[in-house]
């Protein structure tokens, strides 16, 4: 079982370490990340942590808890390599790994109750990426964050008409 990269900052701490508890409980090896509590701290140095943790190989996958998960998953998709996702229902969380590959969940806990983070995280870790179309559309998004293929972000001429 591969490990899991935990990270939160203060709204995100108390749920963070239910899922910890959960993670653990069913034999995965979590990497804990930080904060340590429920005192203010800064959200993306956490998302930092996080996606460092999983580029560098010390885990598989990250899961990223904030108030909303939208700040996390901005900051998390700065680092290279990195494709994460703010899930609020195992609808997205499944089609997040199924269509994009994503490597880090980030997840709300003032708009996700315990249960619902919980099974969006079973969802998230059960699913498989689909490859096939989805792969070539993937490889698409890291050429775009190499600055590479169409457009590559600026609005050049190459890029596709609207």
């Amino acid at each position: 079982m591969t490990a899991i990269a935990l990270g939160a900052d203060h709204a995100g701490f108390p749920l963070k370490e239910e899922l910890k508890s959960w993670l653990i409980g069913r034999g995965y090896e979590v990497v804990d990340c930080g904060t340590q509590s429920s005192e203010s701290v800064d959200y993306p140095d956490y998302a930092a942590a996080v996606a460092g943790a999983v580029t560098a190989g010390k885990a598989g996958r990250g899961v990223l808890v904030c108030g909303s998960g939208i700040g996390m998953a901005i900051a998390a998709n700065k680092v290279p390599g990195i494709r994460a996702a703010a899930c609020t229902d195992a609808y997205t969380a499944r089609l997040s790994r199924e269509h994009n590959d994503t490597n880090v969940l980030a997840l709300g806990a003032r708009i996700t109750a315990r249960d619902s983070a919980i099974e969006i995280l079973e969802v998230w870790l059960a699913a498989a990426f689909a490859g096939g179309r989805h792969a070539q559309r993937v490889d698409k998004v890291v050429a775009i964050e190499r600055g590479e293929g169409p457009a590559a972000g600026r609005g050049g001429a190459d890029a596709p008409p609207r």
